[in-house]
């Protein structure tokens, strides 16, 4: 192996060579406190820059055994890790000289949310973190010495500054890592307690704006208290008890006046499947991992899903048992969302009124007498919503400003003002009891369990041109060899990372786990157990990538669904 002064001595004799050349640096180098891997050099100063990792023995950079004593207190140090290094980053590339890329230094920082990433990746063995480096030039020629600069002086630099863990250090490494395995445990207690959801007192929902991950302060970022009559307990390993409202089991209804937290509250639950960093406001908001966020997608793209139990036959005799098709209508869509959910294990579903088809939630009585049951194929949700949920365990969590008939079908009502909660579920009661709608219940048949869906491989062909092509354009859509996937429906994909590796995952499910035997569920269950056992890398054996964040099951089936060019097979009850 090469080290420090062999790669400046390589980067001075490049100086006002053409660029292509800098691809002869790729290789490990040892700096003493890291090793230096360079994986891949740009072409160009304008292509996608140059990818790198350092290499740490854990004890160099001062790590306590604690933060990585176990799977998910590394991830956690991980996360804390990257987000030191990325500040030190950000610093020095703000000052970029020469052409194109270069000078950028940049690594995959993350959100409020603490994801497993491929970015820095901690074991008891090594600390391992990749990031980007725009090599320096002028023109298509190399700066060689403005190079060895970036590349042996000040990489170093920024790696002792940002991440050796001094004791003062120490201290808000600990508090990252316990506020996370806190949130764990507060998540792990919701089943057994039948809760859903949990939202801790102090909590602060509201964000600084629409676009905004930031809390809004005090005083207008209102602290979250629980009523009292819903409020429960419970443990923290490390900060203790904590009160907070519990959201129970069944069908719990969200109330109010416009802009008074509704959504504010719902978004919380949402990304509540995550863990929070400190000082989100969100970290006491835990939702169940498998709670699936649904609403309408007008144009989307199904195939094969059995949407019998919320919409008979259409006109022309279509029927509804092995709905498919190009672009789904607004009822059509999330009545497919809700199935498909559910099909890969959503035991939580999370929708809004106003990003829901009104003819999927409700048909009120002056509507059926208008239209008769026998010209409406549309079994509305809230003739289904409690059959979901004491038949497959399904609980449902709804935002409501105009559907009061769902009152007469409500567990729990909560009602927000100020963004304040208050428990409203006797009252509901009795509105509901005091003005009847009269309308019908229109369920004629039982819900359908559904057959497990068996994706064709040969239908998922990422190649464009002869060449394998999958690239994530933003965090709700993939390129796909020829298709594009449409993910601007999936509002708990919080990162541009789980789009990149999801189009990946897409890409090694097609190569690994869809056989024409494998379910969907149990392909994606197969593909996530391996994911487990050898972490993103698998994605990207032979060549490592520093920029992808895990994301859930749901998402990346929920992706498989809307590919375009997706088939099934027709042989499942054979497939033994």
């Amino acid at each position: 192996m090469e080290d420090r002064e062999s790669l400046r001595r390589r980067l001075w004799a490049m100086e006002g060579r053409a660029y292509p050349a800098y691809k002869e640096i790729v290789g490990r180098y040892d700096f003493g406190l890291f090793t230096l891997k360079i994986y891949h050099v740009q072409g160009d100063p304008f292509a996608a820059p140059s990818r790198m990792g350092l290499v740490f023995v854990p004890q160099k950079l001062n790590l306590p055994v604690w933060a990585y004593a176990t799977p998910k207190r590394a991830v956690s140090t991980a996360d804390w890790l990257t987000r030191q290094f990325g500040l030190a980053l950000r610093r020095v590339s703000q000052r970029r000289p020469g052409t194109g890329k270069s000078g950028l230094l940049a690594v995959d920082v993350p959100g409020p949310e603490v994801l497993a990433r491929s970015c820095c990746q901690v074991t008891a063995s090594q600390v391992e973190m990749r990031f980007v480096v725009g090599l320096p030039a002028a023109g298509r020629r190399i700066l060689g010495r403005e190079a060895a600069n970036l590349v042996c002086e000040q990489l170093p630099e920024l790696a002792a500054s940002s991440l050796v863990v001094s004791p003062e250090a120490t201290a808000q490494l600990r508090t990252h890592v316990e506020t996370v395995e806190d949130a764990q445990a507060l998540r792990a207690q919701l089943a057994a307690r039948h809760l859903v959801a949990f939202v801790g007192d102090g909590s602060i929902l509201p964000r600084k704006s629409g676009v905004s991950s930031q809390p809004l302060q005090p005083p207008q970022g209102v602290a979250f208290t629980a009523p009292a009559s819903l409020a429960q307990t419970l443990q923290r390993p490390h900060a203790g008890p904590i009160r907070g409202l519990g959201i129970p089991e069944g069908l719990t209804l969200i109330v109010g006046g416009g802009f008074h937290g509704k959504s504010t509250l719902l978004k919380a639950l949402i990304l509540g499947v995550y863990n929070h960093l400190p000082g989100d406001g969100r970290e006491w908001v835990v939702t169940r991992p498998q709670a699936a966020a649904i609403r309408a997608e007008d144009g989307r793209r199904v195939c094969e899903v059995n949407i019998g139990g919320f919409i008979g036959a259409l006109p022309g005799d279509r029927e509804t048992d092995s709905f498919s098709s190009d672009n789904a209508s607004g009822s059509t869509s999330q009545a497919a969302n809700i199935v498909e959910a559910m099909e890969l294990g959503a035991d939580v579903l999370l929708m809004d009124e106003d990003t829901s088809a009104t003819n999927f939630m409700i048909r009120d009585k002056r509507m059926q007498s208008l239209v008769a049951k026998e010209h409406e194929p549309i079994t509305p949700y809230i003739d289904r919503v409690q059959e979901i949920y004491k038949r497959f365990g399904v609980s449902s969590i709804l935002v409501l400003g105009g559907s009061g008939d769902y009152l007469d079908v409500a567990d729990t009502v909560l009602a927000m003002e100020n963004y304040q909660c208050r428990d409203v579920t006797h009252q509901a009661r009795q509105v509901a009891a005091a003005f009847p709608t009269g309308r019908r219940i229109e369920v004629k048949t039982v819900f359908p369990t559904g057959v497990p869906r068996v994706p064709n491989p040969g239908s998922m062909d990422a190649s464009r041109g002869g060449r394998t092509k999958v690239r994530a354009r933003d965090t709700d859509e993939i390129s796909f060899g020829t298709e594009e996937i449409d993910l601007s429906g999936l509002s708990q994909l919080v990162s541009l990372s789980q789009t990149r590796a999801i189009g990946m995952l897409l890409h090694w499910l097609a190569g690994h786990a869809l056989d024409g035997h494998h379910s969907l569920r149990e392909a994606l269950e197969l593909a996530y157990h391996v994911l487990d056992q050898h972490g993103l890398d698998v994605l990207s054996p032979e060549n490592p990538v520093g920029d992808l964040a895990l994301p859930r099951l749901l998402e990346t089936g929920a992706a498989l669904n809307r590919l375009r060019s997706l088939r099934l097979m027709h042989n499942f009850e054979n497939r033994n």
